[in-house]
This record gives C-alpha cells, sequence and structure tokens, in this order.
C-alpha cells in the first residue's frame, strides 16, 4: 500500500493537541508534587506545640537534637558512599580510556629475524621447524654440451675466420 502524505493542515492540528495534552499532564504532574510534599510535611515534621514551661522546653529541644543528631549520620553515611561511587566511576573512565587507545602507538622497530627463529618465536620451543628450502630439492647435475664447448673455443680464431666475405659467407652456409 502507498502510504499518503498527511496535509500541513492537518499535521499543525495533531502538534497542537498534543501540545495541549502536555501542557495538561506538565500542570497535573506540578500539583501531584505540591500535594506530595504537603503530605510529607505533615507526616514527617509534625507542627512543634510550643510548651509554656521551661522542662518541656528542654526535652523539646533534647528530642530535636537526637533527630538531628540521627540525620547528620545519614547524611554523612551517604556522602562517603557518593564519593566512594564518584571515585570508582572516576577510575572505570580511566581504565575505558586506557582501552580504547588515545595513547600514540610507537613506532615498531625492524627485527632481522630469521624465518627458523621466527617459526621458533610463534610456535614455541616444543616445535622443532626447520626452513632449509634447499635440503628437500632435487640434486640435478649440469650436462655440458660438446657443441657449447667447441664454439666457444679462442674468441680470436672466430675473429679472423668470420672476417671479410669469406665469413660472411661462411655463417650463411653453416645454417
Amino acid at each position: 500500500m502507498s502510504e499518503k502524505k498527511m496535509s500541513s493542515s492537518r499535521r499543525h492540528h495533531l502538534k497542537s493537541l498534543m501540545l495541549q495534552i502536555a501542557k495538561g499532564l506538565l500542570e497535573a504532574e506540578a500539583v501531584q508534587v505540591v500535594e506530595d510534599r504537603k503530605c510529607y510535611m505533615q507526616e514527617y515534621c509534625p507542627e512543634v506545640s510550643m510548651p509554656g514551661s521551661l522542662q518541656e522546653l528542654q526535652e523539646l529541644c533534647k528530642k530535636l537534637h537526637q533527630k538531628i543528631d540521627v540525620v547528620d549520620e545519614e547524611r554523612y553515611d551517604l556522602a562517603s558512599k557518593v564519593g566512594k561511587s564518584e571515585k570508582e566511576i572516576e577510575d572505570l573512565k580511566m581504565k575505558v580510556q586506557d582501552l580504547k587507545g588515545k595513547f600514540k602507538k610507537p613506532a615498531l622497530k625492524k627485527v632481522r629475524m630469521s624465518a627458523d627463529a621466527m617459526l621458533q618465536a610463534l610456535l614455541g620451543s616444543k616445535h622443532k621447524v626447520n626452513m632449509d628450502l634447499r635440503a628437500n630439492l632435487k640434486q640435478v647435475k649440469k650436462e655440458v654440451k660438446e657443441e657449447d664447448i667447441q664454439s666457444v673455443g679462442d674468441w680470436r680464431k672466430n675473429v679472423e675466420d668470420k672476417s671479410g666475405m669469406d665469413g660472411r659467407k661462411k655463417m650463411f652456409d653453416q645454417s
């Protein structure tokens, strides 16, 4: 099926509807946050009733100090956990950066090594590999042809024989 293009007026209408819905959701979320904050404050921070006598006022101060100590301990514990986590994150970032290889690789030096030494380095000392390629070749003796020896001879004699018209005629007669 072929897909039809949406007209610009239809697209504009749908976009405005989506924006209205999103605006309504954001307003509802803001109202919910305010209500949650009020409920939390009522639950954990009841209104302070100011006592009339000095004894009751001192007891209230002691209770508040105890609550402050508990909150400070929690804050200190959380701060130490956050510091430890941040240090761990930093270490992991460093490891990732090392693994990415942002550092410049040094230029490799040319090493002269024989094929036997290279194979021994790759395969280890257990494997004995001989790369002497000439050892497996057949021995062939060259047969020297007698004609070659005769034709080589003394070059001065050949030059004298072939000089002049007689020498040229001899060359054509031989062939």
